[in-house]
C-alpha cells in the first residue's frame, strides 16, 4: 500500500483551523484527524476547557501511542492524511521525532484577534495558550532538520486569497490543488472531536471561507500584556508566510 501524504498543520486556537480542516476533508482523497493530542494536554496541564472530563473520556492521554496511530497507515487507503495539531499540546516529555514522518505546516493569526475571539470562550490569562512560542520552536526545529523553510499561512490570507493560498499549500506538500477545498456542507462531521459543541458553532453554520472582517474590540490591560509578549513571534514567523500563486485547478 502507498503510504499517504500526511500533512500536520501547527495552529493555535481560533485560527481557522477547523475551517481548513473542512477544506481538506471535502477533497475525495484524504481523511482528517481534529486535535488527537487534546486530551493528553488536558491531563498533563489541568486546564479546565469546557468538556474538560468528556474530552478525556473519549481519547487516548498516552502520546506515545497517539504518535504512534498518526504515523501509521490508514486502513482505507486514503492518498492524504490531514492532521489539524495544536503546537501548545505538545509538551516538554513529548519526544518530537514522529514528526519527521509528517508534512509539517503552520496556521497562524494575529494575536490580538486570536485573543478576543478566544476569550469569548476561555480566560486567556497565559501567553501559552496561544500557542504561538511552541509554534515557533517547532518551525525552527523543522528548519533546521531539513535546511527548507516550511509553509506559513497567516488566516488573514487565507480569508483573502483561499483558492491562491491553498493552491500554494498544495503544491508545497505535493498533492493536486481541487476547487472542492473552497467550499463544504454545512453541519457537523463524525471526524470532529467531542468538543466541537463547545468551540465549532460558527464552523458548523459555514459552507466555505468567510470573507475576512478585522475583528472588532479593545484589549484589557492583561490582554495587552499577553499581546506583547506574542507579538513578535507571531512577526518573525509572519515573514514567511505564503504570498498565494494563482489556482492550478485539477479538478
Amino acid at each position: 500500500m502507498t503510504e499517504p501524504v500526511r500533512i500536520a498543520m501547527w495552529s493555535g486556537p481560533r485560527n481557522i483551523s477547523t475551517a481548513m480542516m473542512r477544506a481538506f476533508e471535502n477533497r475525495p482523497d484524504t481523511e482528517v484527524s481534529d486535535e488527537p493530542f487534546y486530551a493528553y494536554s488536558l491531563v498533563h496541564t489541568g486546564i479546565n476547557h469546557p468538556g474538560r472530563e468528556e474530552v478525556i473520556a473519549s481519547m487516548e492521554t498516552d502520546w506515545r501511542k497517539i504518535a504512534e496511530a498518526i504515523t501509521g497507515n490508514p486502513t482505507n487507503g486514503i492518498a492524504v492524511w490531514y492532521q489539524k495539531h495544536m503546537a501548545h499540546h505538545m509538551h516538554g516529555e513529548i519526544d518530537l521525532d514522529w514528526i519527521w514522518n509528517l508534512r509539517n505546516c503552520f496556521l497562524i493569526r494575529d494575536p490580538r484577534e486570536v485573543i478576543l475571539s478566544y476569550s469569548k470562550k476561555f480566560d486567556v490569562s497565559d501567553a501559552r495558550l496561544l500557542g504561538l512560542h511552541k509554534q515557533e520552536e517547532l518551525f525552527h526545529k523543522v528548519l533546521d532538520q531539513t535546511g527548507e523553510v516550511p509553509p506559513v499561512l497567516d488566516a488573514k490570507d487565507v480569508l483573502e486569497n483561499p483558492a491562491g493560498i491553498l493552491s500554494e499549500l498544495c503544491g508545497r506538500v505535493g498533492i493536486p490543488f481541487t476547487e472542492s477545498m473552497l467550499s463544504w456542507p454545512e453541519g457537523r462531521r463524525s471526524s470532529d472531536g467531542i468538543w466541537a459543541k463547545y468551540w465549532y458553532r460558527a464552523v458548523e453554520g459555514s459552507s466555505g471561507f468567510e470573507a475576512y472582517r478585522p475583528r472588532e474590540g479593545k484589549l484589557t490591560e492583561s490582554q495587552m500584556k499577553i499581546y506583547d509578549v506574542v507579538l513578535p513571534v507571531y512577526e518573525k514567523l509572519h515573514e514567511h508566510r505564503m504570498k498565494g500563486e494563482p489556482a492550478h485547478v485539477s479538478g
